[in-house]
């Protein structure tokens, strides 16, 4: 009885719930997706734990919250310093007085303070006070690191995002359509894929400054070609299923019938594609600031990072850091990727097996 309770229960299983379970079985995808999903989800509060600016400052009986407020002059401590305060100097300064105190943050560096702040030096090599060294500049490794990881990934979200809005809608308008209306897009895209992207961003570096979103728009340009190319061949086999003729012969529109019906059995490649565009989208943008057409400095960046390290190859920690840092997001990501084809693999759940 409790054999065929169980045999029922396996069977009621919707497929979502089973590809699930078939992830959370893969260990090394699916501990690589809480770890880099919490990591990033840290990222997002990196000011309030790696930075120069204190957290909370009690200074004559009033309480200050430079991380909230932003720019505090140095004078509004008693401090002899030009421009916003030092308040790593100011805590050592409270330390010998009663009252005053200052709460900073767990890593008290932050990733653009340069030689201009005090104790900073150029290519200090890791130690207590800078885990991962310094970069030619006196700026923290580790702080750069880390707020280049969350620029990294939040660039790769946001172009894959972009580059599969457009891809389903093209590619979906392709393949059920067909016709004129495919023929013309093919030939549109034959054209538009020839396109030398790394000129063009050559060229528009060269005339406007580079941004996030300008990089992004940049490469939005042609990378969504080739999730195109597998909407189009999914929306293609798919249009001629008996429930797509249903659907029509209800009167649904070709809008409800391409995204309520033929789009949820759409999803395999999707899903199982998206962390390696995710992985195209950071190993791009790695590429472009190791190259100098990327980001603007000082913005952190793994490439930037990488390309001060072999400048000077004998600084190992400015070319192992960036280096290991990208290994691993990557790694992790590839990962993860392997799970989700594997657990979206329809001989897994045939029914013929």
């Amino acid at each position: 009885m409790v054999k065929e309770n169980s045999i029922n229960n396996s069977m009621n299983e919707s497929i979502l719930r089973k590809r699930w379970n078939r992830f959370k079985s893969l260990k090394r995808g699916y501990y690589s997706l809480i770890i880099l999903l919490s990591l990033y989800f840290i990222s997002f509060f990196l000011p309030m734990i790696i930075n120069n600016r204190a957290l909370i400052v009690k200074y004559d009986g009033e309480i200050y919250f430079p991380i909230i407020s932003g720019y505090v002059p140095g004078k509004t401590f008693g401090q002899d310093v030009p421009g916003e305060a030092r308040y790593r100097n100011l805590k050592k300064q409270f330390e010998n007085e009663d009252g005053n105190w200052v709460l900073m943050p767990v890593y008290p560096y932050s990733p653009f303070e340069d030689i201009t702040y005090e104790g900073n030096k150029m290519y200090q090599p890791p130690s207590r006070e800078h885990w991962l060294g310094t970069d030619n500049t006196g700026r923290d490794v580790f702080a750069r690191l880390c707020y280049a990881f969350n620029i990294s990934i939040s660039f790769a979200l946001v172009l894959t995002i972009i580059n599969y809005i457009f891809g389903i809608l093209i590619g979906g308008a392709m393949g059920y359509f067909g016709g004129r209306f495919d023929l013309f897009f093919q030939r549109l895209i034959e054209i538009w894929s020839s396109l030398p992207m790394l000129f063009v961003i050559i060229i528009i570096s060269s005339i406007i400054k580079p941004s996030f979103f300008l990089l992004i728009g940049i490469y939005t340009l042609v990378n969504w070609i080739s999730m195109t190319y597998l909407m189009r061949a999914e929306f293609y086999r798919e249009k001629a299923r008996a429930y797509v003729a249903a659907a029509l012969s209800m009167g649904q529109t070709d809008f409800k019938v391409m995204f309520k019906h033929i789009l949820p059995n759409s999803l395999v490649p999707i899903i199982t594609y998206f962390p390696f565009s995710v992985v195209a989208g950071i190993s791009a943008l790695v590429g472009l600031d190791y190259l100098g057409f990327g980001l603007p400095p000082p913005t952190p960046s793994w490439g930037q990072m990488l390309d001060i390290g072999l400048q000077n190859i004998t600084k190992w920690w400015m070319v192992f850091s960036p280096v290991a840092a990208q290994f691993f997001t990557l790694l992790s990501i590839v990962f993860i990727g392997e799970g989700v084809r594997e657990a979206f693999d329809p001989k897994v759940y045939s029914r013929l097996r």
